[in-house]
């Protein structure tokens, strides 16, 4: 018995070894420090910050907000489509005696009311747009040709019937010489385009680009 007090006595001796920094039993005036943080953390009023995300949000908002005015504005100004595409008609004497219409006309185009003024000037762009054609023909792109040929055609087919009701009569009968003869000869073309005839339409648009100058010129 005596060894066995002795060793007891020996480790009472001992001095207490002091927790480690790392020991995970929180200290308790520590615990309440952040508890107390936490709390006036979540007192805080965040505010928004203004982030992309948050401006297109905010502006998808305001434009759906608004999207029945700018309908409603726009339904009265021509450029704005708010029903089923037109079916536009031609009220002058520019369609084929024969077929009493053009062959290359495109169905489901919506043209849009740009007044007397602007369908002048869009006919002397597209009078120059397929000034630039020729550069194609011959190109192995006979598809393309004859689609971009029959868009503008069909445009400048409407907007030659807008602009000759507007014209004076003294000037409706040039107009509508030059129309018919423009647009006689679109007609060839596009069927020698679409049988993929060379020689016959070199000689065609050789035809068409001396009345399209001349469209040109009328529309300046």
């Amino acid at each position: 018995m005596a060894p066995t007090a002795n060793l007891n006595q020996i480790f009472s001796t001992f001095p207490a070894i002091p927790k480690l920094s790392g020991d995970k039993v929180p200290r308790t005036d520590v615990a309440a420090a952040s508890l107390a943080r936490n709390k006036a953390d979540e007192s805080v009023d965040y505010t928004l910050k203004p982030t992309r995300r948050l401006a297109l949000g905010i502006g998808t908002i305001g434009l759906f907000a608004n999207s029945n005015v700018a309908v409603s504005l726009a339904e009265d100004n021509g450029l704005w489509l708010t029903g089923p595409i037109p079916i536009p008609r031609a009220t002058n004497m520019i369609n084929n005696v024969e077929t009493g219409t053009r062959s290359f006309l495109k169905t489901g185009v919506y043209i849009a009311d740009i007044g007397t003024k602007g369908r002048q000037f869009r006919l002397k762009k597209y009078a120059f747009d397929l000034l630039a054609l020729g550069d194609l023909i011959g190109k192995d792109a006979w598809n393309y040709v004859r689609k971009y040929l029959r868009l503008k055609s069909t445009f400048m087919y409407f907007d030659f019937d807008k602009v000759i009701s507007a014209a004076t009569p003294d000037d409706k009968p040039p107009l509508l010489d030059l129309a018919n003869r423009l647009f006689n000869t679109v007609e060839k073309l596009e069927d020698a385009v679409k049988q993929k005839d060379l020689p016959q339409t070199e000689a065609l648009y050789k035809d068409t680009t001396v009345i399209l100058q001349e469209v040109m010129t009328r529309m300046a």
